[in-house]
């Protein structure tokens, strides 16, 4: 969206980008240009003359262009706040185990801290806000805590996806604070929305992410999406405590105002309701699965 903004103060009818044939940024790239800016020309070299990395490289050598890449190492890394992507070279055999060398965000699980660490997160309305106590902006949270999860070997993901093109591509990815921050977020959430609520919201999360996987980002699903989402954290607000160990990142604590959790309840050593009550809704609860069997004999 910015590239379209910026083309049309400028004035000019053309955009150009790097994408290749085969991935999911040219999606990206070329469904938000058409969908801002109609009109606009789009020129991918890449895909046009049909480039591949070999040949890349070797024209950046034979013309002196400095790249972060050789043939024995053509690693194609895209690296943001939110953490990193590794592709290409050997990894694209799935056969092959990801080098240690291409992790920097992370530690190999066995070389992690002795003993876990434990972690609080805030949460106000869905959003981090909070710190083991101390309020942070996003992107410092962020880094913080990309930092004490890395540091304990969590956020590596080794996984094939289904490219918008129908390509199966073996991708390689350090998320350490995403990994801590969705689970600790996931565990709120089961706190205090209702069954219906999550139940309906996942369904929701795989059709938002599958829209702005293939870059429909400015779609109007993906908006109505939004106004669903935002509906239902607005009672996301807490605190967790995620303990992180040797790869792994798990909620060991949870409390809000909103708390669905009414522990007189489900206490199995107090009198919270007639338990003998039960026998009723479970029995109505298979009415219709009775009927069927009954009209099948």
């Amino acid at each position: 969206a910015k590239l379209v903004e910026i083309a049309k103060n400028e004035d000019v009818d053309a955009v150009a980008h790097g994408c290749t044939g085969k991935g999911n940024d040219q999606f990206r790239f070329d469904t938000t240009i058409a969908l801002k800016a109609t009109e606009m020309k789009i020129i991918a070299p890449v895909r046009e003359m049909n480039l591949d990395r070999k040949w890349e490289i070797k024209y950046a050598k034979d013309h002196n262009i400095p790249i972060p890449v050789d043939i024995d190492k053509p690693y194609s890394i895209d690296e943001n706040l939110w953490g990193r992507s590794i592709e290409g070279g050997k990894l694209e055999d799935p056969k092959t185990e990801p080098p240690e060398e291409i992790f920097e965000l992370t530690r190999a699980p066995s070389e992690a801290p002795k003993e876990p660490q434990k972690v609080e997160i805030g949460f106000e309305g869905g959003t981090p806000i909070e710190l083991n106590g101390n309020k942070k902006d996003g992107a410092a949270l962020i880094k913080e805590l990309n930092q004490i999860a890395g540091k304990h070997g969590v956020g590596r993901i080794d996984t094939i996806e289904d490219r918008a093109l129908g390509l199966k591509s073996r991708e390689i990815y350090e998320a350490p604070a995403a990994t801590v921050l969705l689970k600790a977020h996931k565990g709120l959430e089961q706190l205090v929305l209702t069954r219906e609520e999550l139940k309906f919201k996942e369904s929701v999360e795989g059709l938002w992410s599958d829209l702005v996987y293939r870059g429909m980002w400015f779609d109007p699903l993906r908006e109505d999406l939004d106004a669903f989402v935002d509906k239902t954290q607005e009672r996301v607000t807490g605190k967790i405590k995620v303990k992180v160990d040797h790869g792994s990142a798990a909620v060991v604590s949870r409390e809000s105002p909103f708390s669905l959790h009414e522990p007189e309840l489900v206490s199995f050593d107090k009198f919270g309701f007639d338990q003998r009550e039960s026998a009723s809704a479970i029995k109505f609860q298979a009415l219709q699965g009775r009927l069927y069997r009954k009209l099948g004999e």
